[in-house]
């Protein structure tokens, strides 16, 4: 008798968007602490791209001889459940997958994931919708986490990006910590951005209390914070020196199974935006993949297996 299979994105030899391949790889069963769940949906992350393209693996962040799995969040629909696990087979739920040196992504038919880090998809929100919450949403809470309360004597808070998905969620979730944001974006945006809460501006002027920085370049650096403020990066390979006594961090996310319910919720609600692009079967992934490096397009693109 044959063994089950399911069909996973990887590239072996990474070379940009022509090297992913559609594989068959054998099935597993959930254990101890772990749901099976069917993807339904699945974002094309600027991450995925660097993994397509070689960038991790000259970084020396990548070392896997076989093949390397595709694919950051998830949503889908649980399909077996562990020992030890509370979630029943049918329950809609959204996860993330870290880390780059890995065999498998969410870009799949089916995965295996520990279910503390999954969440429960409220009925209001569709799948799609869903899938881009968890790497995105996350990354923004932590980054708040990392800026903490605004200090009494400065909340000026300058988020870079704020048209994109994590800039985006920052601008959403900062107030809560007294932060007063504005969005950098370009002019095309301003409507989106100020739609967030945010004030919206086109250039990194200097004296902020507070600056984010979610662009992948992280062209700014720390010119634009005041002396004693605050900078975040979500490039770790990109990381200022500390200067000016400005505290620097750089985001590494984390997974958070409670974080994201809260964060699924807001979705849910209408408060953290959900914008997808195109959905795309899991078969067109390179056509995806091709379509965000082209870059300017608001919303994600999301494959479907």
């Amino acid at each position: 008798m044959s063994t089950p299979t399911f069909r996973a994105a990887v590239v072996r030899t990474p070379s940009g968007p022509d090297s992913i391949e559609i594989i068959d790889i054998p099935l597993a069963e959930p254990g101890p602490g772990e749901v099976r769940v069917a993807v339904a949906a699945a974002p094309v992350n600027p991450t995925d791209l660097g993994v397509v393209g070689g960038f991790f693996h000259e970084l020396g962040m990548i070392n896997q001889p076989e093949r390397t799995g595709l694919g950051w969040d998830f949503a889908g629909t649980v399909l077996a459940a562990g020992p030890g696990v509370d979630l029943t087979v049918g329950t809609r739920v959204a996860g993330v997958v870290l880390g780059f040196d890995r065999d498998f992504g969410t870009y799949a038919e089916q995965l295996v994931v520990p279910a503390a880090d999954v969440a429960v998809v409220p009925d209001e929100l569709d799948l799609v919708a869903a899938s881009t919450v968890p790497l995105s949403g996350l990354g923004a809470a932590q980054i708040v986490d990392l800026l903490g309360d605004a200090p009494a004597d400065g909340n000026r808070l300058l988020v870079t990006g704020a048209a994109g998905a994590i800039g985006a969620n920052v601008a959403t979730l900062a107030p809560d910590r007294g932060w007063q944001v504005t969005g950098l974006a370009r002019a095309a945006d301003e409507q989106f951005v100020r739609g967030l809460g945010a004030d919206f501006a086109m250039e990194a002027e200097p004296g902020w209390d507070a600056v984010v920085d979610t662009t992948s370049q992280q062209v700014w650096g720390l010119t634009p914070v005041r002396d004693g403020g605050a900078f975040v990066s979500v490039r770790p390979n990109i990381v200022p020196a500390a200067e000016r006594g400005i505290t620097v961090n750089v985001l590494v996310t984390q997974s958070d199974g409670p974080r994201l319910g809260q964060l699924l919720a807001h979705a849910a609600s209408g408060r953290l935006p959900t914008r997808v692009h195109a959905v795309m079967p899991l078969t067109q992934a390179a056509d995806a993949h091709r379509a965000v490096a082209k870059g300017g397009t608001r919303g994600r693109y999301v494959l479907e297996p």
